[in-house]
């Protein structure tokens, strides 16, 4: 049984990234046929695509009782995106950030991480919770499709490398088949992937927020580091780090909210005092490296090697948690 819970894991984290992929391709040429702004369209919809493993993987992980999944998954995956996602790319070539609507952003991520910590603050995500995150996560995507539309009317880099990704000369057909075949494929990947995390959690007396926070966090941030690695090799600097703040954003609201809404999760202090904390410190982290107080943000190779070190410490610590005997039980 072993060998089948490994086998559901690595098949259910293969055709989550292929069916992410193909969502969003299906998805952005979709809305690029029925004359959707680039802007729009790379902030909303990729930014949503991306996040896609991550929103059906929690919203399964809660459906089927185990919140701690779903929780670590949200978390787990912020953490990947800023210190592995990002520094992977940064290390690829050092990030020069210049988009003035990225700018912008950099506050809200830490407003939402903010928000995210007063709900968590008593140990507790209830369903008001769950109802005020995702009344977040619908603020937050009509308030970025403003931004959009009002820096549509400047000339800004990031909708120039947006304009590059889309999908060009694909049918509204084919690309509606795509859309709704991905997200078939999405939502049965995720089952699968959850089935073999949480067998294999169980089988080894693992905590099902570890498993969450490692397995399956790293495995549904892998659609993230694609875009990551190809943008970087393109030398397209401003959809990297658009691409890592805009799934924290919809991590930290519509995953989380979704999960809490379907099943409301008790926390251990360590959520807070480890896991989060080291969300919110890396959250700062890139805000001081990629905001760009005098000028463009720049995150170089030394910064990249700095980031990894922190992920591959944050491992070390939950391993050593592990080891401890340190009950994280959500």
């Amino acid at each position: 049984m072993l060998y089948l819970y490994i086998l559901a894991i690595a098949g259910g984290l293969a055709l989550l990234v292929w069916s992410a992929d193909k969502f969003v391709m299906g998805a952005s040429a979709t809305a690029y046929n029925l004359g959707v702004p680039t802007l729009i369209i790379g902030i909303i919809i990729m930014g949503f695509g991306t996040s896609a493993p991550e929103i059906f993987v929690g919203a399964i992980a809660a459906w089927q009782n185990t919140p701690g999944v779903a929780i670590g998954n949200a978390i787990g995956s912020n953490i990947a995106n800023i210190a592995l996602v990002l520094g992977i790319g940064a290390l690829i070539a050092p990030l020069t950030v210049s988009s003035r609507v990225l700018r912008r952003e950099y506050p809200i991520l830490f407003g939402i991480t903010c928000f995210l910590l007063l709900l968590m603050i008593d140990l507790e995500l209830s369903r008001l919770d769950g109802w005020l995150l995702l009344g977040g996560a619908v603020g937050m995507t009509l308030w970025l499709m403003w931004l959009s539309l009002g820096s549509s009317r400047k000339a800004d880099p990031l909708e120039t490398e947006f304009d590059a990704e889309v999908p060009h000369g694909i049918s509204t057909q084919k690309a509606l088949l795509w859309t709704f075949a991905s997200l078939v494929i999405l939502i049965g990947s995720s089952h699968l992937l959850v089935w073999g995390a949480v067998e294999l959690a169980h089988r080894f007396g693992v905590n099902d927020l570890v498993i969450g926070l490692t397995i399956v966090a790293i495995g549904t941030s892998l659609p993230e580091l694609a875009v990551t690695v190809s943008a970087a090799l393109k030398k397209e600097h401003d959809i990297i780090v658009g691409n890592v703040i805009g799934s924290n954003m919809f991590n930290s609201l519509a995953v989380i909210g979704i999960a809490s809404t379907i099943q409301p999760a008790g926390l251990s202090q360590l959520v807070l005092y480890r896991d989060f904390a080291v969300m919110f410190a890396l959250t700062i982290a890139m805000f001081i490296l990629a905001y760009g107080f005098r000028g463009v943000g720049r995150i170089n190779r030394i910064e990249a090697l700095i980031l990894l070190a922190c992920y591959l410490g944050y491992m070390f610590w939950l391993y050593e948690s592990e080891i401890a005997g340190v009950q994280t039980n959500i």
